[in-house]
């Protein structure tokens, strides 16, 4: 553990060599998780980074080819991370962009996709599963279109790893983007699956660290956390997933029990096959649910649909795009189950949501 603390995993010396190792090994082992080959796998510090990368690498490429207005497809209910980058890049003057619309379950149709691209087009960039609702998009589908049109496709994959399947050949992306706190990992770490073959500029430069495309000494210790997570992520693939659906449907099936099959209702895909397993995105009528969670935080852990900004409710942008309705988004609940949730915590968490629920008046529609 010393020499992973202290060394450097770019030096040329001895005593790098056992820190250049466990880089080595963990680039394995991550890409062993998604079907990739370790030197396409560039270790990132998170999320945020993989994502503004790809975009960044994908845009600068194109401008230095000549393209003058790289233009980018995205969707309305993707991460922060793509969002905003993407308009603080128009701002810029680097690119422009179109955001596709989805659909009630949150999920974006072919078609809208294909009818966005333009001669111009250089980057379709779309998340693999929803972070907020769980609903998992046809990537698949879409890269296959986009690419018949030599465009780069990035995924954004920090929701799915570890929950569902994820192959870059099966999705056919260019670019995936792996956030390593998603699946078990040390916060802090990530990486970005680049394609062999695919023009990505760099966006940080500096040393020749991986591979000449990201600058900057790797952190070791939280390299090799994310490592063994994707190690342990491969071989439980099909035992969590089916652990955390579990118990998604019974908390879901004590709170119809609780509340009335007709006072609450899934945003999101009604289809399970088409939504993560864990996520569990819920609203509940006539319930402020806000106001529920304060009473809460100290016994469940969960979010809302809206949020108290300046006096002002402001509706989740992913619920929004879903034309969920503000007094639906203010009864919303977003819950999550995770690889040690116990059937104890699910019972749990429904009495004390129950009993919070009560104290808004809502004890005539519990049952």
């Amino acid at each position: 553990m010393e020499a992973l603390l202290f060394r450097n995993p770019s030096s040329g010396h001895v005593y790098g060599d056992k820190c250049n190792k466990a880089v080595r090994t963990a680039r394995e082992q991550v890409a062993n998780l998604v079907g990739a080959r370790p030197d396409e796998i560039y270790f990132t510090s998170c999320g945020t980074e993989s994502n503004n990368w790809a975009i960044w690498g994908v845009v600068a490429s194109a401008r230095k080819r000549g393209i003058e207005w790289p233009h980018v497809v995205t969707t309305q209910v993707e991460h922060p991370a793509v969002l905003r980058y993407v308009e603080a890049l128009r701002e810029q003057g680097l690119l422009r962009y179109t955001t596709v619309a989805v659909n009630e379950e949150g999920i974006v149709a072919l078609e809208d996709v294909v009818g966005a691209l333009t001669q111009d087009t250089v980057l379709v960039s779309i998340m693999h599963a929803n972070n907020e609702v769980g609903s998992i998009q046809p990537v698949q589908q879409i890269a296959t279109a986009a690419k018949r049109k030599g465009i780069v496709v990035h995924c954004d994959a920090a929701q799915s790893m570890g929950k569902i399947d994820v192959q870059v050949d099966d999705l056919n992306v260019d670019l995936l983007s792996i956030v390593g706190h998603k699946f078990g990992a040390p916060k802090g770490v990530a990486a970005l699956y680049i394609r062999s073959g695919v023009q990505l500029e760099p966006m940080l430069r500096g040393g020749g660290q991986e591979a000449g495309m990201r600058a900057g000494t790797e952190n070791v210790l939280l390299v090799v956390g994310l490592g063994k997570a994707a190690e342990l992520a491969r071989l439980e693939a099909v035992k969590i997933p089916c652990h955390m659906e579990q118990m998604r449907d019974k908390l879901f099936a004590m709170l119809q029990e609780s509340f009335g099959q007709g006072a609450i209702a899934v945003n999101g895909p009604k289809d399970s096959s088409c939504c993560l397993p864990n996520t569990l995105n819920v609203r509940i009528s006539g319930l402020d649910a806000a106001q529920l969670l304060s009473s809460l935080r100290n016994k469940v852990a969960a979010s809302a649909g809206s949020a108290c900004h300046s006096g002002k409710n402001s509706i989740s942008e992913v619920l929004s795009a879903m034309k969920v309705s503000e007094d639906q988004a203010r009864g919303t609940l977003r819950l999550s189950t995770g690889r040690h949730t116990t059937k104890a915590d699910i019972e749990f968490a429904v009495k004390c949501i129950v009993e919070a629920a009560a104290k808004q008046g809502l004890c005539n529609k519990i049952a």
